[in-house]
């Protein structure tokens, strides 16, 4: 069976075998990465979201493993063996090439009758982005509240030690609550303003 191509960043490979670097937080890997990159303008949230994007990948082809305690902010995740079925090939300058590519629009000569960019479908795009990453936060963070309950109703001699945990997750899903429904009004009125 023939290895399918796996495209990946070499800063970011190279910083993956650094001895003890087989557990980190988006935060960790994301300034590692960083500091590879000075000497360069960028703006710390294009490197967030571009390492973000690269552990989900990860994630995606079972080379990393969320840590089993799930948390919303600071999860930490666990490096494994190269996936045997693929066949990695490092490329330089990934971080620069996914700004070019959402930062410069190939210049072209409009064609006649051709629809100018439109910013509003980018703000859609990145609103539509932004509502599954809350989502998932949102069910993450009442599953968490809903699971303290449970162990709550199931062992009340926890209360002391459990409650405030309880609490904060609830108040956390309640406030990721708000967020998605800011999102999604944003959209119906963006939707509708067409």
């Amino acid at each position: 069976m023939k290895s399918a191509p796996f495209i990946f960043d070499r800063r970011l490979y190279e910083l993956l075998q650094e001895e003890g670097r087989t557990q980190f937080t988006t935060r960790d890997l994301r300034d590692a990465y960083a500091k590879c990159l000075e000497g360069t303008t960028f703006r710390l949230s294009d490197v967030r979201r571009y390492v973000y994007e690269q552990i989900r990948r990860m994630l995606r082809v079972g080379w990393l493993l969320p840590d089993e305690e799930r948390r919303t902010r600071g999860q930490v995740y666990h490096l494994q063996p190269f996936p045997e079925h693929l066949l990695l090939e490092l490329v330089d300058g990934g971080f620069e090439n996914s700004l070019k590519a959402v930062c410069e629009p190939e210049p072209s000569v409009p064609e006649r009758g051709s629809v100018p960019p439109n910013p509003a479908s980018d703000a859609e795009q990145h609103l539509e982005t932004l509502l599954k990453e809350i989502r998932l936060d949102f069910l993450s963070a009442m599953g968490e509240a809903e699971r303290y309950k449970q162990l709550l109703d199931e062992m009340p001699h926890l209360r002391d030690k459990v409650e405030g945990d309880y609490l904060e997750a609830r108040d956390r899903s309640s406030r990721l609550l708000g967020h998605l429904r800011a999102v999604e009004k944003t959209l119906k009125t963006l939707a509708s303003s067409r």
